[in-house]
């Protein structure tokens, strides 16, 4: 697993980011969109995929976080595992898993390997660690939509 290591200005070294060349410009944009409606947020998105190594869809690693990927998580600080499947914010449904990749975790999790580990910003400010416990291709997470 990915370790962070706590420094006097926050979390240290940042696991690797991996994105679909599909995604990149829709990500791009959507991030600049949010710039005038939420800021913080569009910010961490494009500090995210600037820092993102991009590949060719052929050449995304199965066990990374993509759009249409089923992710299971842990929140470190509560403990809890929950399996979320991110998405463009037109096909987001809380209901069914489905969380905009423009909500803090879904932003906090794209790109990201199984075992990775990520601090993260709640929406009431308070800060957390995410690890990524695993990862489902596209067609099998069609199916926990049933």
């Amino acid at each position: 697993m990915t370790q962070l290591r706590k420094s006097s200005r926050g979390f240290g070294r940042r696991p690797k980011v991996v994105i679909c060349s599909d995604t990149l410009d829709r990500l791009e944009s959507l991030a600049e969109g949010a710039l005038q409606r939420n800021p913080d947020l569009a910010d961490r998105l494009l500090g995210e995929l600037g820092r993102a190594r991009i590949v060719p869809p052929a050449r995304l690693p199965a066990n990374v976080v993509a759009i249409g990927r089923a992710v299971t998580y842990r929140d470190e600080t509560t403990g809890l595992a929950k399996s979320v499947v991110p998405v463009f914010p037109e096909d987001a449904d809380i209901a069914r898993g489905r969380i905009s990749v423009l909500t803090p975790i879904g932003v906090a999790l794209i790109g990201l390997a199984e075992g990775a580990a990520i601090p993260w910003e709640t929406r009431d400010g308070s800060r957390r660690v995410l690890s990524v416990l695993s990862v489902t291709s596209q067609d099998a997470a069609e199916g926990l939509e049933a």
